[in-house]
């Protein structure tokens, strides 16, 4: 099937997904496919969901990028024209700032294989599940007294949690409703720099080349996570927003032979499919991919990394996001887990086009 047709059909179903409908008129005929394109276009413009493009993005001209911000365009360390639209305005896609919480017990609108983002900060354990951030990306919260930010990418699989202190002060983040390698473009409040979800770096803007630092957090199942912390804690859908939490607007999207909806650098980098996952593990020097293909067959593979010696996990259970129209219900994906000398390790899952955009000289290790 063409790419054309195949992003017609995804986005038609995750309208229907997400409760939204469209709107043709009653005919003889079926639709024709640009008739289903205006119509989602329409749709997409005038209802508040998260979008996922029409097609390639094209990068925004310089006016069309500045407008509405404060920040400072004249520094950045890559060029503007690879960051592009993704459909939504500054904060189209909000974050959750007052985060409220329920008990392990209190969440019953969870499944044993959903998928939940599991953080601890000095002996305090929370879960973020992903049917709330597929809709928000980026959850501002405070653990044990630290600033973090949960944050989300759908077109990435990019789940990572980020200390947002910076030289004394803490930031907050919001969406930019841009992409740069289809990977989410955050920016501060404080400053509206803009950040690069799937490195933690300022790309545009004051604090252009600043990092935040990566945490420990990772993805499991919700039974998982609930039957080895019954004590913790839980964000709770009372978000201050109506969102069809728990249906997956990106329906099909994790195809891992497909590419992603928008373009990204190094395209042709055919040394995985594009949307294989893999553990990504990165530094100043290196940087690692351990393929999921490869860790069901052997379950437990040993990494080299940094001068550091690293074990990488993997266990059945966790159900893909981004596969079927109920997130629940997605195929199984199962979950990792990096350890060195027994302790957590920060590292995330993403999809290896995203890796082969940012880090072309990744080592693939099977």
């Amino acid at each position: 099937m063409p790419k054309r047709r195949t992003i017609v059909a995804v986005l038609v179903a995750s309208i229907a997904a997400a409760s939204v409908g469209i709107a043709l008129a009653v005919r003889d005929r079926p639709p024709s496919e640009q008739e289903i394109l205006d119509s989602v276009s329409e749709r997409l413009a005038t209802t508040p969901l998260p979008s996922v493009g029409l097609g390639e993005g094209s990068p925004p001209p310089p006016e069309s990028l500045a407008a509405g911000w404060k920040t400072n365009f004249d520094k950045h360390s890559v060029p503007l024209e690879e960051i592009q639209s993704g459909g939504p305005p500054k904060d189209g896609i909000p974050a959750i700032d007052a985060p409220q919480f329920v008990s392990v017990n209190g969440a019953g609108f969870l499944r044993d294989r959903e998928p939940v983002i599991a953080l601890e900060v000095e002996g305090e354990v929370r879960a973020y599940p992903i049917q709330i951030l597929m809709w928000h990306e980026i959850v501002n919260d405070e653990v044990a007294g630290m600033p973090v930010s949960v944050t989300f990418c759908p077109l990435c699989n990019t789940a990572i949690v980020f200390d947002r202190r910076l030289d004394g002060r803490v930031l907050d983040f919001g969406t930019t409703g841009n992409l740069r390698n289809s990977d989410l473009v955050m920016y501060d409040r404080q400053t509206e720099s803009w950040w690069q979800q799937f490195s933690g770096e300022a790309i545009v803007g004051e604090l252009t080349g600043r990092r935040l630092e990566q945490l420990a957090a990772r993805i499991v199942s919700w039974g998982e996570f609930r039957h080895e912390h019954p004590d913790a804690n839980v964000l709770s859908r009372q978000t201050g927003y109506q969102r069809s939490y728990g249906e997956n607007p990106y329906v099909g999207y994790d195809d891992a032979s497909t590419p992603p909806f928008f373009a990204a650098a190094n395209a042709d980098d055919d040394r995985l499919p594009p949307k294989e996952r893999v553990v990504y593990l990165e530094d100043s020097d290196e940087a690692v991919a351990v393929p999921f293909s490869t860790l069901r067959k052997r379950r437990e593979v040993t990494v080299e990394f940094g001068g550091r010696r690293l074990v990488v996990r993997w266990a059945p259970g966790v159900a893909s996001a981004l596969g079927d129209s109920t997130i629940a219900q997605g195929d199984d994906i199962g979950s990792a887990r990096v350890l060195e000398n027994g302790r957590a390790v920060p590292f995330h899952e993403p999809f290896w086009f995203a890796v082969a955009a940012f880090r072309p000289d990744t080592r693939i290790v099977r």
